[in-house]
């Protein structure tokens, strides 16, 4: 049987890839109104921080695409 900590360290590792799927569907449908360079640099940030990578683009880095009027 599974100990306790096994099942909360996979939760976290489920969640942290759903985290960065989410984030990289996410970037890739707005990619269009951003700079090649600032897509990859969101990219990146996305996939080597872990949680607080897609976190801070699902919150931020979506607003800060949008076209100002």
């Amino acid at each position: 049987m599974l100990a306790a900590y096994d099942l909360v360290w996979s939760s976290v590792t489920v969640v942290a890839f759903g985290l960065a799927v989410w984030g990289i569907v996410s970037l890739s449908r707005g990619a269009s109104r951003l700079s090649s360079a600032t897509a990859l640099v969101w990219a990146l940030v996305i996939l080597l921080v872990p949680v607080l990578g897609p976190v801070s683009w699902l919150l931020a880095g979506r607003r800060a695409g949008v076209a100002r009027t």
